[in-house]
């Protein structure tokens, strides 16, 4: 596929066909994430693909599976969102959240190296790291789009943490920045609609 269409057809996606990923698709899908910039030339990167249904249960132990279209209402209500598209997008995504990574063909948690504390960094160059392993997981998101194949990520929140770390024993030294879920997209998944954003709107010549 041609890199502009694999961009093009790029979506975010949470409901998937009850279908695996062959593993020769998920390391060329890992290949062409670790073709991506480093901050430091290493690229000091692991992935632990957890495709057991007993360990993927046990990994995502700590996502609520009980959130609903009412609570993810509150949640948003709470956070003041107004824009309808966004609307739209968080009471699609919020109930689907421990669904979408139980489900998904694949599920990867991507690890990387970070030796000084991530959350409270002395300055911008200290989250380098942070910073290549999204450009590693994009990579990976448009390779597997080339695939086919589709993709959500979820930011774990603090005591998830704790339960990926005992479930998949990963290091203290290595920082998980997400789950990544992959899937080939079930017949009827919701379609939620794109804000339109024009390149030549957000581009500024010389001067903003």
């Amino acid at each position: 596929m041609d890199l502009y269409q694999a961009i093009s057809n790029r979506r975010t996606v949470r409901d998937f066909e009850d279908r695996s990923i062959s593993k020769a698709t998920i390391k060329r899908i890992v290949g062409a994430g670790l073709k991506a910039p480093s901050n430091n030339h290493m690229r000091q990167w692991e992935f632990i693909v957890v495709n057991d249904k007993d360990a993927r249960a046990r990994t995502i132990a700590g996502v609520s599976p009980n959130l609903t279209v009412r609570s993810a209402k509150r949640i948003i209500d709470k956070w003041g969102l107004k824009n309808k598209f966004q609307r739209e997008m968080y009471l699609d995504g919020i109930p689907k959240q421990h669904k979408m990574l139980l489900t998904a063909g694949c599920l990867i948690i991507p690890c990387f190296l970070q030796e000084t504390p991530l959350l409270k960094p002395k300055s911008l160059s200290w989250l380098n790291g942070f910073a290549s392993i999204w450009c590693c997981i994009e990579n990976m998101l448009l390779a597997a789009s080339a695939e086919g194949i589709q993709g959500v990520t979820r930011i774990p929140f603090e005591k998830e943490i704790g339960y990926l770390r005992d479930a998949l024993h990963i290091p203290q030294k290595y920082s998980i920045p997400c789950y990544l879920a992959l899937g080939y997209p079930a017949e009827g998944k919701s379609k939620i609609r794109q804000i339109k954003v024009s390149a030549v709107d957000r581009i500024h010549f010389d001067r903003w």
